[in-house]
């Protein structure tokens, strides 16, 4: 069924109509998304008079937050106020007492946004338009062209939208795909084939931690040695050759797989069954076919991730190796013309209804699985008008401005304040599969995907809404913001999207009461905006961000506990004040089995002092043998852990040795023979005096 063409005419709400004349407003606003939504209500809040267009390409208002994802991928929760926070509060209260706080059905989430726009009479909305062209006046934004021949002209825009079509339109820098590893510094960046790690049915479903470990999910990396060709040697549907030119770390312009977020049930009352697509090809499925061979006993769960939301509603989210991310699927979308994006929307429809309906209907399927499979199913009461199918396609990420400022990984970990924070993050980097590939011997394995890679709470900066001053004055971004692949990977949740839009409709209502027509954003008055944003509770900062002891902070080499190469299973805490964070420990086991190494690099040949971070306390070893490998040979240093390190409360000295310059010092901290647990936090090196 092609659902665009379906639902081409119907709208959710009672938009006002734009006519097909030229049109003026105080602030244009392209994208009805989430953060589209709330910028409007922020302007509106902030100053009455502000008219206000919101423009939506598709044909229903909120996004996927109204369109299917339903199970909020929050983060820390601390980092989230301001209208998006009230706005999941009224979500919730629509939905009754067993509705959970993030975790409202769409239909709530629908709601929850009418209410809050009706609220505000100076809001225009219209769907089904899309933007042809943009016409500047130097470096000014003066109006937009649509699909339907109409022209809106503006005073200020924000492209809200998550493909940042306006922002394109306008001249604006950006870029589709992955950095390489070179480009910022970023260790996760670039292409990145993945290890086939073959387990058993019991570790294949270990529970996943950056899902709040509701459900299993296969370990990261192809669970098991796959061939990925056919009977004439090539390789299977959605499986790719290599590129012979692509190392690890190089960029392109790939990004990771879109979906579609599923509101699912098992209630009898409004269960609808899987449809079948109307364009269903089983060999689609060939690769999840070879995978049920090697794991027959697999269970439903352990192939999607199913999160409970309320009233006996799911939401069915992908994971693992093969599931409803359509691997490859998206190639072309981002930069893609209307007509190209309109076919990868319904090849998307057509392959994911295709993948649970091949496994509720094919009979090379083992039974129970097409049985708890077709236990499932579409809710009744949920996309009425789409044939209870999600409105909107998952595009995680699509383009990304290049503006004033580019969000890096190192933004997400270590270089995590601002002085213009205007908004925070905190999900972990989390990127969905790029492709899958076949290796040099034959087999599959997927590329790019990474889901346990931490972040801490982090400030967002005003700089990186903003295009360069050159480019463009009048143009905010809060969706397709300046951030690299790996930054965005976090980033890129819609209570992040929100807060943006939060200090985007907020900062257009400043401008607007400065009276000035020659105003531009980057101008603003950050100091003030952010005033504003702290009354209205945004969350800009959290309790003990700027305290955070970090490596580039500290005095000469430092390498962080996260940076060591481990033996045997180590755990890692929060405990104390620790540097980065954390620090590792190895749990009072495996006494002798145990050890971290860490390597620093020697600028030249010279005597050093050599430290040694631990998180202390009453309940750790009383002597950790240290081996440090200098010039002259191994010295073994004990360290009583239950006493405070003396530098700061930080550091202990092990010792000043001589180190030659060309080759590092090597420390070893080993956990045999002690009588408690033994912690690891950091490894510094200072020039002796």
């Amino acid at each position: 069924m092609n659902l665009r063409l379906l639902s081409a005419l119907l709208l959710f709400f009672s938009f006002s109509a734009l006519s097909h004349s030229d049109e003026k407003y105080d602030l244009v606003i392209y994208g009805g998304t989430p953060a589209g939504l709330v910028a409007a209500t922020a302007a509106a809040r902030e100053n009455a008079q502000l008219s206000i267009a919101v423009i939506e390409p598709s044909s229903w208002i909120g996004g996927v937050v109204t369109g299917g994802l339903s199970r909020t991928d929050k983060g820390n929760e601390k980092t989230i106020g301001g209208i998006p926070r009230e706005y999941f509060a009224l979500a919730r209260s629509l939905g009754g007492v067993d509705t959970p706080m993030w975790y409202a059905e769409p239909k709530h989430n629908l709601t929850a946004f009418q209410q809050m726009l009706a609220a505000h009479g100076g809001i225009s909305i219209s769907t089904n338009r899309r933007v042809t062209s943009v016409h500047k006046e130097g470096t000014r934004i003066v109006a937009v062209e649509l699909d339907d021949g109409s022209r809106i002209s503006g005073g200020m825009f924000i492209d809200a939208s998550y493909e940042g079509d306006l922002m394109a339109r306008a001249g604006v820098s950006y870029i589709v795909g992955r950095e390489s590893r070179e480009t910022y510094g970023e260790k996760l960046a670039g292409y990145t084939p993945m290890p086939v790690r073959p387990h058993g049915p019991d570790t294949m479903g270990a529970v996943c931690s950056c899902h709040g470990g509701h459900a299993p999910h296969f370990i990261h990396g192809t669970p098991a040695v796959i061939s990925a060709l056919d009977e004439t040697g090539e390789p299977i549907a959605g499986v790719v050759k290599a590129n012979p030119a692509m190392k690890p770390g190089d960029g392109d312009g790939l990004t990771q797989a879109y979906n579609f977020r599923l509101c699912v049930t098992q209630r009898e009352d409004i269960f609808v069954p899987f449809p079948r697509p109307e364009n269903y090809h089983p060999a689609k499925y060939e690769l999840l076919l070879r995978l049920l061979k090697s794991y027959p006993a697999v269970r439903f769960p352990r192939l999607v991730h199913i999160g409970k939301i309320a009233n006996g509603k799911y939401d069915l989210n992908a994971q693992g190796f093969f599931s409803t991310d359509y691997a490859g699927g998206n190639t072309g979308y981002p930069d893609g013309d209307y007509p190209t994006r309109e076919r990868i929307f319904q090849d998307h429809v057509d392959y994911v209804q295709g993948f649970l309906w091949f496994l509720g209907h094919d009979e090379r399927v083992p039974k129970d699985l097409r049985d708890e499979v077709n236990t499932w199913g579409l809710c009744a009461d949920e996309f009425v008008d789409n044939i209870n199918w999600s409105y909107a396609l998952y595009v995680r990420e699509a383009r990304r401005m290049i503006g004033q400022y580019v969000m890096k990984q190192s933004d997400t970990w270590t270089d995590i304040t601002k002085p213009d924070s205007i908004g925070m993050g905190s999900f972990i980097l989390d990127c969905h599969i790029v492709q899958r590939i076949v290796t040099p011997e034959g087999t599959v394995t997927d590329e790019g995907s990474f889901q346990d890679s931490p972040t801490r709470p982090y400030q967002i900066p005003w700089r990186s809404l903003l295009p360069k001053k050159e480019e463009c004055e009048n143009l905010l971004v809060p969706v397709c913001l300046s951030a690299s692949h790996i930054a965005y990977c976090s980033i890129r949740m819609e209570p992040v999207y929100m807060g943006m839009g939060h200090a985007c409709g907020v900062a257009a209502a400043m401008a607007y009461e400065a009276k000035s027509g020659s105003s531009a954003f980057p101008d603003l008055d950050i100091s003030a905006l952010q005033a504003k944003l702290r009354e209205q509770k945004a969350v800009l900062e959290i309790e003990g961000l700027a305290d955070l002891i970090t490596v580039d902070k500290l005095p000469g080499v430092v390498v962080d506990d996260r940076e060591g190469v481990y033996t045997g299973s180590w755990s890692h805490s929060s405990f104390g004040n620790p540097v980065e964070g954390s620090a590792a420990h190895d749990g009072n086991g495996g006494k002798g089995e145990k050890s971290a190494v860490f390597e620093l690099p020697v600028a030249e040949y010279g005597r050093y002092e050599i430290r040694f971070a631990y998180a202390f306390s009453s309940n750790r070893a009383s002597a950790v043998p240290v081996t440090v490998s200098h010039a002259g040979g191994e010295t073994v240093v004990t360290v009583d852990q239950r006493k405070e390190p003396e530098h700061d409360g930080l550091f202990t000295t092990l010792g000043v040795w001589t180190f030659s310059g060309n080759r590092p010092a090597v420390i070893t901290v080993r956990n045999g023979d002690t009588d408690s647990y033994v912690s690891v936090d950091a490894v510094q090196m200072i020039p002796a005096e």
